[in-house]
């Protein structure tokens, strides 16, 4: 048995670790463990027995090294790139999914009477549930008119055009709200983004938020326009559909179609089946304004103008079928 005595705590260490190491039969060297044990926990020395006394198992032999090359590790650019590719949404993308951006004009939330009527609002909003599943995602831009119009206003010099824009921009935000509420009432989860900040009644427009709203099968309804006057809200549906890549524009109305003229002034008037934005922007149709024509032409997203109160037209919108007019580029 060996015994050291000694003031010096780490010769001592020193010398045990020695003793241990020594080439020595394996037998010996697992004896000697606990007297080690017993002699260095209480100088308080880290100690691992199996650094020093020599494993019972066999050593694994080291594999031969493999004649195929070593995989090169991805470059941090390279996954990022990936990354970004895996967490962006393009309908052209996915073959199962489509994403489409539905536009109602504020008169579709009203009747003679009322500026909003409760059983009209919750009328769309069970049409709305009806159209939607997993493989639907759907975003709404409202407008405001059957509360405000900002542009007759400043036409007619009763107020500056700014300010009129603004008052219609709260306009579609009340719309909005009312909306949200039929919806989330029928079981369907809803987020409204607005242009302006409004900490306390909605959550601000940001364009990644609204995606992933939509990725999570939440409907997303746009309010407030585009946050900037002179813009109509019809302007505000053609970018939000541009901004969150929208496979279809359908602009909800009371008409069935874009007429050559005002059906309700002309009898005669002939209703387009498919019309280019080429001729609708030559003919200044009112349906929509020029911009917004001009956003959807530039980004290759087909208009659909239907009327949202006719039973079946807004399914049969969402799922391609022939309903209303279709605004298509041109040969």
């Amino acid at each position: 048995m060996l015994f050291i005595h000694c003031n010096d705590t780490l010769r001592s260490v020193e010398i045990l670790n020695f003793a241990i190491a020594r080439p020595q039969p394996v037998e010996v060297a697992h004896r000697c463990r606990p007297i080690v044990r017993k002699i260095l926990l209480p100088l308080g020395a880290c100690f691992t027995p199996h650094s020093v006394v020599p494993s019972r198992r066999p050593q694994k032999k080291s594999p031969a090294k493999s004649s195929h090359p070593s995989p090169v590790p991805r470059s941090p650019t390279e996954n990022l790139s990936r990354r970004h590719e895996s967490d962006s949404f393009s309908p052209a993308h996915s073959h199962k999914t489509r994403r489409l951006l539905l536009k109602l004009s504020g008169e579709t939330l009203g009747d003679s009477s009322n500026h909003l009527s409760h059983p009209i609002i919750q009328r769309l909003a069970h049409q709305i549930k009806g159209i939607l599943s997993p493989s639907l995602q759907l975003g709404i831009v409202i407008g405001g008119g059957n509360i405000w119009r900002g542009a007759p206003a400043a036409d007619e010099g009763q107020m500056d055009r700014n300010t009129a824009d603004y008052m219609g921009m709260l306009a579609t935000v009340i719309n909005s709200l009312a909306l949200q509420d039929a919806l989330e009432h029928a079981g369907v989860e809803t987020r409204v983004l607005t242009a302006i900040e409004m900490k306390n009644v909605a959550e601000p427009f940001i364009r990644r938020r609204a995606l992933r709203h939509l990725e999570k099968g939440r409907v997303v309804i746009f309010a407030a326009g585009t946050g900037h006057p002179f813009f109509s809200t019809d302007t505000t549906a053609a970018l939000r559909a541009s901004e969150i890549g929208a496979d279809a524009l359908l602009k909800a109305t009371k008409v069935d179609g874009i007429y050559d003229s005002d059906p309700r002034i002309n009898p005669r008037a002939q209703r387009f089946q498919t019309i280019t934005y080429g001729d609708a922007l030559r003919r200044r149709l009112q349906v929509m304004d020029s911009t917004a024509f001009s956003l959807c032409m530039d980004n290759k997203i087909p208009i659909v103008v239907f009327d949202v109160f006719r039973e079946g037209n807004l399914r049969a919108a969402a799922e391609g079928r022939p309903v209303g007019t279709r605004v298509i580029a041109g040969e």
